[in-house]
């Protein structure tokens, strides 16, 4: 019983982590580029849609779980914006300056939005309106309880990932940007516009990530700005395990780091899921350093 308590609550987890590390793979595929800015971006789809939540609760008078609806297409279109703002300011500029460069304006633009976060909203944690989480849930044979709020979050996660998927691999943007991250040059010679497909990644990335932040603050019900780092760069070992640059890979090395460290958390001590996540960081870097999907190519000379 224990255990598959454990493998619903790591499948939960897991799911935060695939959505966020879809920012990471979608960026890394087309610009070879870790957007470590990604986390905090995440960070801010929480305090956005508290945001939101606060005027919406205000103008209705009352607390309604419907609330949330106007807030997501919200915070999905304000995030969005703030990726493709960060593409232009810091990465843009510096594609052709060498792959240290970006890095650390990747950075700096994570360190800026964290430092906006805490001097607009303050360094306290922040806490959610009551009333918006539906209570209840299932029990399952055995005993397995699963929450109402666990069922919509896996549900909302599983319609957002494999709307994804669908639409890179079944649209003609889609192919557009699998062929950018293949080559920029070719791509430009078959006609596709690489600063307009690019500038879609820095939509859907962040939009998915901003989406992601308001569930993450909507099922643990508080969060502060620090969100953003510690999800951030669980997302980024899932998106290694799973092999990035792979949209599948991420969704399987965030469901496989959520599990592990639950795992972990329940049969050994909370205090060591950290110590795992970063050890199966180092052991997928030894031994299979493209991730578990991921396939070895050849360095562009």
């Amino acid at each position: 019983m224990q255990f598959l308590q454990q493998l619903v609550n790591g499948i939960t987890i897991g799911a935060f982590y695939a959505l966020v590390a879809l920012g990471y793979t979608m960026v890394y595929g087309v610009l070879k580029l870790i957007n470590f800015a990604h986390g905090d971006l995440f960070m801010w789809g929480a305090y956005l849609g508290l945001t939101g939540l606060t005027v919406a609760l205000a103008a209705l008078g009352y607390t309604t779980p419907w609330a949330i609806l106007p807030v997501v297409i919200f915070v999905m279109t304000s995030v969005a914006l703030m990726g493709v703002l960060v593409e232009r300011i810091a990465y843009r500029p510096l594609r052709s300056a060498g792959r240290l460069a970006p890095v650390i304006s990747a950075l700096g633009v994570a360190f800026i939005l964290e430092s906006l976060a805490r001097n607009v909203y303050g360094a306290s944690w922040k806490t959610y309106p009551q009333g918006l989480t539906p209570s209840g849930g299932l029990v399952l044979a055995g005993g397995v309880r699963v929450s109402l709020m666990q069922i919509i979050v896996l549900v909302a996660s599983f319609l957002l990932m494999a709307g994804l998927y669908l639409f890179v691999h079944r649209t003609r943007v889609g192919t557009a940007m699998r062929a950018v991250s293949l080559d920029h040059d070719v791509s430009r010679l078959m006609g596709v516009d690489v600063d307009r497909i690019i500038m879609i990644v820095f939509l859907i990335g962040p939009g998915l990530g901003g989406v992601a932040g308001l569930i993450v603050a909507l099922y643990y019900g508080s969060f502060d700005f620090t969100l953003g780092w510690i999800f951030g760069l669980k997302a980024f070992i899932a998106a290694i395990l799973g092999g990035i640059g792979n949209i599948p890979g991420a969704m399987l090395g965030g469901m496989l780091l959520g599990i592990i460290e639950t795992l972990g958390a329940g049969y050994m001590s909370p205090q060591w899921k950290d110590v795992i996540a970063y050890i199966i960081l180092i052991l997928i870097l030894i031994f299979r350093p493209t991730g578990l999907l991921g396939e070895r190519v050849a360095e562009k000379l």
